[in-house]
């Protein structure tokens, strides 16, 4: 059996990743206005994405020699496209510091390292993702004030 430490971590990337689930389902879910077609797809993507995660700690959980927890955590839920990115922005920050420090409880485990780094870089890519997004956001929003404005 693997360390306790790093399986109990694992078990709070799995609540985490639940707790994706259900946030980013919630948002496609809520979405409205002009944007929804746009956005409802990505949050419905992102919330596949958090249970393909979930899925595989899961499975490596077992594989350690643990259980793994049927938990999440509080989701944060809004109607206002721009408090759903800084949202979406803060649960895929979490999520890479979760799996960097993964990472290192992984120590000299490879195998572990590589398939944590795999997910890492994913999540990664939803920082990065989210910050464009949140960039783009407000470049709408100053245009459609001017549009208001005219």
């Amino acid at each position: 059996m693997a360390d306790q430490n790093l399986i109990d971590h694992l078990n709070e990337i799995l609540k985490h990743e639940w707790t994706g689930v259900a946030q980013y389902s919630q948002a496609s879910f809520i979405i409205e206005g002009v944007w929804r077609e746009v956005y409802a797809d990505k949050f419905l993507s992102d919330a596949k994405e958090s249970f393909g995660h979930a899925q595989q700690v899961g499975d490596k959980i077992v594989a350690l020699g643990g259980v793994p927890v049927a938990t999440r955590n509080e989701i944060q839920q809004s109607r206002d496209l721009q408090e759903i990115f800084t949202f979406s922005l803060a649960f895929e920050s979490k999520a890479v510091e979760m799996y960097s420090k993964a990472i290192e409880l992984a120590g000299d485990d490879k195998p572990l390292v590589v398939f944590l780094e795999d997910i890492l870089k994913e999540e990664q890519d939803g920082v990065d993702e989210y910050t464009k997004l949140m960039r783009t956001s407000n470049a709408n929003s100053a245009t459609t004030q001017a549009l208001k404005s005219a």
